[in-house]
C-alpha cells in the first residue's frame, strides 16, 4: 500500500545513549515506535579533544513516522524529555512525507476516511 501525503517524519539527533529516552517519551505522547541509526557529529558543540586527540562524538538519530495530527505533541514531548532547549543536547525537526510504502501495521487515516478512493 502506498499512502500519499498522510504522514510526517520526526527526526531527532541526540548524543549516544539518549535514543531510548527519545523513543520512550515519543511513545508516551502517541508514537508507535521509531528507528535508530548511528552517526557522528561535527557541530560547534562537538569539538572535543582528549590529550590533544580529536574525539568524534557518536550520535543517535531517531526516525519516527507519525500522523500529522500528533506530530506537534510528540515533538514537544521529545524536546522536553531530552532537554533539547539546552545547547549541545541535540535537535529535532519534522519533515512532511509525500509517499509512504510498507507500513503494514497501521493504515493511513486518509485510506480509512475514504476506502473507495473517491473524493
Amino acid at each position: 500500500m502506498i499512502c500519499e501525503g498522510c504522514k510526517e517524519l520526526i527526526v531527532t539527533i541526540v548524543s549516544k545513549g539518549w535514543a531510548d529516552e527519545v523513543i520512550r517519551v515519543s511513545r508516551e505522547a502517541g508514537a508507535e515506535g521509531g528507528t535508530v541509526l548511528y552517526g557522528r557529529g561535527t557541530g560547534i558543540h562537538e569539538q572535543q579533544t582528549l590529550l590533544g586527540i580529536p574525539i568524534e562524538p557518536e550520535k543517535e538519530i531517531v526516525f519516527t513516522i507519525v500522523d500529522p495530527e500528533v506530530s506537534d505533541t510528540i515533538l514537544e514531548a521529545i524536546s522536553a524529555g531530552v532537554s533539547l532547549d539546552e545547547p549541545g543536547r541535540g535537535i529535532a525537526f519534522v519533515i512532511p512525507l509525500q509517499r509512504v510504502a510498507g507500513r503494514v501495521h497501521k493504515t493511513c487515516t486518509l485510506d480509512q476516511a475514504d476506502p473507495g478512493g473517491e473524493t
